[in-house]
């Protein structure tokens, strides 16, 4: 791959690039709709990503080039930069502008991104552009942030100049991703446990159900809103901060202060998720694969039921994975309404795991997932830096 990039730059540029950098998309493996309920999440990075690769220039001139999309940007170094359009050199310089504004010396660069993570289909493409354009900039002109400097650098670029109010699970993610670890993160406190994942005979399949999420911004927000008010009915017998500050059991004796049966179902789902994701943790630090299968079961059918942001689009693919002995769990992952499911196949199933469940799929939906498979990866970093 990185062959073919080096070529494609040298014809795009008529020069070799000095240096090339990768940045891995994520999954969420459980914990789900959680975040914003101060509780954990568990992604890991993925061994899809981004790779950017980049040569300095003596014009003071940022050149963005993708292999992915044919619109291109040429960009004057200057003091300051806004969104133009929806173009997804948007991100690059975004970053820019936040490296610009905290008072650096930039020089002018030819860049060339090339991404196989499949756009839009929440595996966050836009957190690996961010992630990996702020670490070659902090690499290249030694601008001495750390890496959670460049995970809270990369948050604010998605939230203030793009526009998109996300928390900052997919940039800690593809940030601090490790080969073989799930990172088990508190979104509000930022602590995190690097929890031991190797995933031995099995693979992570993900797969794209090809649904446009048009519903989860709107539902994702009716969703906060109801965490709320199950939150305030709580407080009025416990001295709590988030939903996730209670364990299922403490929700049961409580419980009885919500009156909502709607908001009920959805506290519930939050609670008991949190729970889910600690027991998680053990059972892949035990590396105890049928009991985290087992709980990325629950998670998907509590999600169904109490939470729902589910659909048949995604319930199809759970359903079909519990009818194959080679898959040990698999659940929706992501805001839901669309977007991706994933499920743990050993890996000598995966093609047939494949085949089958694109059947399935396109019998009772109309049109086929795609499906990749995918290890848990390493973080942003440089491959192999100089390039002579």
């Amino acid at each position: 791959m990185k062959n073919i990039l080096h070529q494609e730059f040298n014809k795009l540029y008529n020069k070799d690039a000095d240096y090339i950098y990768f940045s891995p998309g994520r999954v969420n493996l459980i914990g789900e709709h959680i975040d914003y309920n101060g509780g954990l999440v568990m992604p890991c990075a993925i061994t899809f990503g981004t790779y950017l690769l980049i040569s300095p220039n003596e014009d003071n001139v940022f050149r963005f080039r993708s292999l992915n999309f044919t619109d291109q940007q040429d960009v004057p170094l200057q003091q300051r930069y806004e969104k133009k359009g929806n173009g997804w050199f948007n991100f690059p310089i975004g970053v820019i502008d936040h490296f610009l504004k905290d008072g650096h010396q930039l020089k002018g660069l030819d860049m060339l991104y090339y991404g196989d993570i499949p756009i839009s289909s929440g595996l966050s493409s836009s957190a690996s552009i961010e992630v990996v354009t702020a670490y070659a900039l902090n690499n290249l002109f030694n601008c001495g942030y750390s890496k959670l400097d460049l995970v809270k650098l990369s948050k604010s670029v998605e939230n203030n100049f793009i526009g998109v109010n996300s928390g900052i699970m997919d940039q800690f993610a593809v940030t601090f991703g490790e080969k073989n670890k799930a990172l088990m993160l508190n979104c509000d406190t930022l602590d995190y446990q690097a929890v031991d994942s190797n995933l031995g005979e099995y693979v992570l399949a993900i797969i794209n159900t090809n649904k446009p999420r048009q519903l989860a911004e709107s539902k994702y927000n009716e969703r906060v809103q109801e965490c709320q008010e199950a939150l305030t009915a709580l407080q009025k017998d416990l001295d709590i901060n988030y939903l996730c500050d209670i364990d299922a059991d403490t929700f049961k004796k409580h419980e009885h202060l919500i009156t909502n049966p709607v908001v009920l179902k959805r506290a519930k789902h939050v609670i008991e998720e949190n729970d889910r994701v600690k027991l998680a943790a053990v059972a892949l630090a035990d590396n105890n694969l049928a009991e985290f299968g087992r709980l990325m079961y629950a998670s998907h059918d509590s999600l169904r039921d109490l939470y729902e942001v589910s659909g048949v689009e995604l319930d199809a693919v759970a359903e079909y994975s519990k009818t194959n002995p080679n898959v040990a769990g698999a659940r929706m992952t992501g805001a839901g309404f669309g977007g991706c499911a994933i499920a743990l196949v050993k890996g000598d199933a995966f093609e047939d795991f494949s085949r089958e469940v694109t059947q399935y799929y396109t019998d009772k939906i109309g049109y086929a997932p795609s499906v990749y498979s995918s290890l848990i990866g390493d973080g942003v970093g440089s491959l192999n830096v100089a390039v002579n």
